[in-house]
C-alpha cells in the first residue's frame, strides 16, 4: 500500500512481509573471504597459525599444512579489536585489544582475564617467558610491561607495532612514522637506534636463526634484512604481498606473512616469492561505483579496488538461487598446501611494486588509501569519502589524491551530478552535503536520522536511504520528501530506469521502490550483508579523536547500463551482480 506526502507525492508503507517478489539470478564476481582480515600472527603451542583479526573482532587459527580456517574466539566474544598476540611458555596467549585500550590472556582452556585496561592503542605485544611487554601506537607512546603492576621502558614513540626480543635479550620494535627501529633492555636501560630510514616499518621479527627482518606497511611489499650489530648492514627483498602486517616463523624457518589490507597468509620465500596458505579477500566492501567503460570499483576500507578480469578457463558462479552468508567452498576457494619444490605455486612480486593480483585472486588493488567507504566514479576520477571525516578525489590517470573535505561527521555514500557537483550523506551530522568544483561545502539537505547512501537520477534530483528512520527520501528544495518508510535499516541505493534499488539490511534483501508509483518489490534475498546494528567498538581511539578505530558497515550498490546491478555483500566479503532476468517463483 502506498499514502500520499504533504506534497502529494506517493510515499510506501507497506509491511516487512507480503511485498511482491521478484528474483534476479545472482552471479558472484568476488568470492566470500575465508579470513576477514589478518593482523597479528604468532604459532600456538599446537602448531597452528594464530591469527587476529582486527575488522573482524575475532582470532582465528590456520592448519598452514591444509590452509583450513578455524574461528577460536569468536567476535561476540570479550575482545573489540584484536590486533596483536603473543604465547608465553605456559601456552597462555595475550591479545592487544587497540580501541579499547586493553590487553587480555587467554588461558589454555579459553577463559579471559583482564591484565591491564590502562594503556592508550595497545599494538605491539612480546612475550619472555611469562612476562608480557606491549606498546602504543600513539605519537609518543610507550613501550611497557605489564601484568602485576606496569613498568615503562621505553617514550616517546612515534607509533609503536610488532615487536619481538633480539638473541641479545633486547626488545626490538619499529617507529612507523619516522621510518626507525630501536631496541631497550628488558630491566631497563636507555632506548637504541638500530637503523633509520627503513621504509614504513610495521613489524620487527627475528627468523630462527637470529636474522632481523624488518616489514613494511606500504604498496611496495618490501621487507628488509638489517644488521642487528649496528655494521649498517642491509638488502631489501620485495614482495607479492603489499600493506604488510607481521610475520611468524615455523620450526622449519618458513616465514608467513599477514596483510592488514587483504587478509589472508602467505608463505614468503627468501627471494619475494610467495605461497598463499590462505587466500586474500575484502576488507568490506563498503561503496561500489560503475565507470562509463562498465569497470567496477569498490571502496575497501585500507584501498580502492576492482574484481580481477576472469580467466577463460574460469567460468561464472552464477546460480538462481539466493546466495547465502555460508563460508565459501574450500574445496574451490582454498589452495591446499603444497611442497616447496613446486615453483608453481609461488608468485613471485613485480619489480615496480606495484600492486597486482595474484594467480587465482578475484580482487586488484586500484590504490591502497586510508580510508575509503564511498565511492562514486566520475571519468577518470574515483571520488571517495571516510567515515574518519574526508572526502577526496583519486586520480586514476596521475595517481594523485584531493582532499576536497575534511572535518565532517562519518560521511559515507557519495553521487556526482552532470555538473561534477558532489553529494555526500553526512551520516552523523543527520544532513545531505554538496561540495562543488571549487570544493567549497554546502549544506543541501538536514533533518535526517543517519542518512547513508545518495544517489541521483536523471533530473538530476538526489535521493537519501536513512537508516534510522528506516525510509527513503528525495530532497526537493531543500528538504527531505519521504518516498518510503518503515524499511529495516535501508542502506545502499542506486536508480536505473526509473526505480531505485535500495538494499535492506535489516532483512537482508533488496527492495524496488518504483519512483513514479511508490510501489515496492523484493528483488532479491536473503543477501549476504552485514546488519546495521550490533555492538560500537568506536570510531576514534578513545582519547585520540583523530586516530581511526572501526568504521560502521555500509552495503554499497551501483546499476550497470544493462539493468544488472552490483552488490557489496559486506556479511562475507563477496561482490554480487544482480542480473536483470527473472526467474519464476
Amino acid at each position: 500500500m502506498s499514502d500520499r506526502s504533504a506534497s502529494g507525492r506517493p510515499v510506501s508503507r507497506q509491511p516487512v512481509s507480503g511485498l511482491p517478489v521478484r528474483r534476479r539470478e545472482v552471479e558472484r564476481l568476488v568470492r566470500a573471504r575465508p579470513l576477514w582480515g589478518s593482523n597479528g600472527i604468532a604459532f600456538g603451542p599446537d602448531g597452528r597459525l594464530y591469527v587476529a583479526q582486527f575488522l573482524a573482532g575475532q582470532i582465528s587459527a590456520v592448519d598452514v599444512a591444509t590452509g583450513d580456517v578455524e574461528v577460536v574466539v569468536p567476535p561476540d566474544g570479550p575482545l573489540h579489536s584484536p590486533d596483536d598476540l603473543a604465547f608465553d611458555t605456559d601456552g597462555a596467549m595475550y591479545v592487544t585489544d587497540l580501541i579499547s585500550g586493553r590487553v587480555w590472556r587467554r588461558a589454555p582452556d579459553g577463559t579471559f582475564t583482564l591484565v591491564t585496561d590502562q594503556v592508550t592503542a595497545p599494538n605491539g605485544i612480546a612475550c619472555v617467558g611469562t612476562r608480557v611487554f606491549v606498546n602504543e601506537m600513539i605519537p609518543g607512546g610507550r613501550v611497557l610491561e605489564v601484568g602485576d603492576g606496569s613498568r615503562v621502558l621505553a617514550e616517546g614513540l612515534a607509533m609503536g607495532n610488532a615487536m619481538q626480543l633480539g638473541p641479545d635479550g633486547r626488545l626490538y620494535y619499529p617507529h612507523m612514522l619516522t621510518g626507525e627501529v630501536f631496541r631497550v633492555p628488558l630491566d631497563g636501560g636507555a632506548p637504541e637506534l638500530v637503523a633509520a630510514d627503513v621504509p614504513d616499518p610495521v613489524a620487527v621479527r627475528f627468523d630462527r636463526a637470529g636474522a632481523l627482518l624488518v616489514l613494511s606497511r606500504g604498496g611496495s611489499g618490501i621487507v628488509t634484512r638489517l644488521d642487528p650489530a649496528g655494521g649498517g648492514g642491509r638488502s631489501q627483498v620485495v614482495s607479492e604481498v603489499n600493506a604488510l602486517d607481521n610475520a611468524a616463523f615455523d620450526a622449519e624457518n618458513r616465514m608467513y606473512v599477514s596483510s592488514y589490507a587483504h587478509g589472508g597468509v602467505a608463505e614468503l620465500a627468501p627471494d619475494g616469492r610467495t605461497r598463499a596458505i590462505v587466500p586474500r579477500g575484502l576488507a568490506g566492501p563498503f561503496g561500489v561505483t560503475i565507470d562509463l567503460g562498465g569497470g567496477i570499483h569498490l571502496a575497501d576500507h585500507y584501498q580502492l579496488a576492482r574484481p580481477a578480469d576472469r580467466p577463460a578457463d574460469r567460468p561464472a558462479d552464477r546460480a538462481t538461487d539466493q546466495p547465502t552468508d555460508r563460508p565459501a567452498d574450500r574445496a574451490t576457494d582454498q589452495p591446499a598446501h603444497q611442497s616447496t619444490d613446486r615453483p608453481a605455486d609461488w608468485a613471485a612480486g613485480p619489480p615496480s611494486g606495484e600492486p597486482t593480483a595474484r594467480p587465482g585472486d578475484d580482487v586488484v588493488t586500484t590504490e591502497l588509501v586510508t580510508f575509503a567507504h564511498g565511492v562514486a566514479a566520475d571519468g577518470d576520477l574515483l571520488h571517495t569519502t571516510s567515515q574518519y571525516g574526508q572526502v577526496r578525489t583519486y586520480d586514476r590517470r596521475s595517481g594523485t589524491l584531493r582532499t576536497r573535505a575534511d572535518g565532517l561527521d562519518r560521511p559515507l555514500g557519495i553521487a556526482v551530478r552532470t555538473d561534477g557537483t558532489l553529494l555526500v550523506a553526512e551520516s552523523g551530522a543527520g544532513r545531505v552535503l554538496a561540495i562543488g568544483h571549487d570544493d567549497r561545502v554546502s549544506v543541501l539537505a538536514d533533518g535526517f536520522g543517519r542518512p547513508v547512501d545518495v544517489a541521483v537520477d536523471t533530473g538530476g534530483r538526489c535521493h537519501v536511504t536513512d537508516e534510522e528512520h528506516g525510509a527513503v527520501y528525495r530532497i526537493e528544495d531543500g528538504m527531505p520528501v519521504p518516498l518510503a518508510d518503515g524499511l529495516g535499516a535501508p542502506q545502499g541505493i542506486t536508480i536505473h530506469d526509473g526505480v531505485a534499488y535500495v538494499v535492506e539490511t535489516a532483512h537482508r534483501r533488496l527492495l524496488a521502490l518504483d519512483l513514479a508509483t511508490g510501489e515496492v518489490t523484493i528483488e532479491a534475498g536473503p543477501l549476504p550483508v552485514a546488519p546495521a546494528g550490533g555492538r560500537d567498538r568506536g570510531l576514534f581511539i578513545p582519547g585520540m579523536p583523530r586516530l581511526p578505530g572501526m568504521p560502521r558497515p555500509f552495503a554499497g550498490i551501483a546499476a550497470a547500463p544493462d539493468g544488472s546491478l552490483i552488490v557489496a555483500a559486506n556479511g562475507d566479503g563477496g561482490v554480487l551482480r544482480l542480473h536483470p532476468e527473472e526467474t519464476a517463483r
